[in-house]
């Protein structure tokens, strides 16, 4: 009777970092840039929301705290001041849904999501953006050699120039 647990519990919102490496740092207190900076002084720290393509990168004020549900990445001091190439952003996104990947949901059992980038599921397909030439057939299981995991298969074809 009184001995069911439950894995849900009160959800806090966390400032995320991605570090170069591509781990992910998440702070649930209130941290300054200055410390992560103290830290390692060959980095600047950058909002994803400030982030676009052919667009110049710019770093967090050190005197700025990093705030609850914001996503930022710890970039090299190289990339200061310089454009975001779109292969760059590319592998950027790829990092921190990686990152994303791997955390939250293991310990209790609960389900865990398919990452930061993930498509939305619903009765066993994938709802994914129109990619354009690309097509997505459904997700589904197979007891074969993926063990039972989702698998999806994608279908890709020339642009005509």
């Amino acid at each position: 009777m009184g001995l069911c647990t439950s894995c849900t519990s009160t959800i806090v919102a966390t400032s995320k970092l991605i570090l170069q490496d591509g781990k992910l740092q998440e702070f649930s207190y209130p941290v300054r840039v200055a410390y992560i900076l103290s830290k390692n002084p060959n980095i600047f720290i950058c909002n994803s929301d400030d982030m676009q393509y052919d667009d110049v990168l710019t770093a967090v004020d050190e005197d700025d705290e990093l705030q609850p549900g914001q996503l930022y990445f710890a970039l090299p001091l190289s990339k200061l001041r310089h454009p975001l190439l779109a292969e760059e952003m590319a592998a950027l996104a790829v990092k921190a849904n990686a990152a994303m990947k791997g955390g939250g949901g293991e310990k209790c059992g609960c389900r865990k999501t398919n990452g930061y980038f993930g498509g939305e599921e619903r009765e066993g397909k994938s709802k994914v953006a129109d990619l354009g030439s690309a097509t997505v057939r459904s997700m589904r299981r197979s007891g074969g050699r993926n063990g039972g995991k989702r698998s999806v298969l994608a279908k890709l074809s020339a642009i005509p120039e």
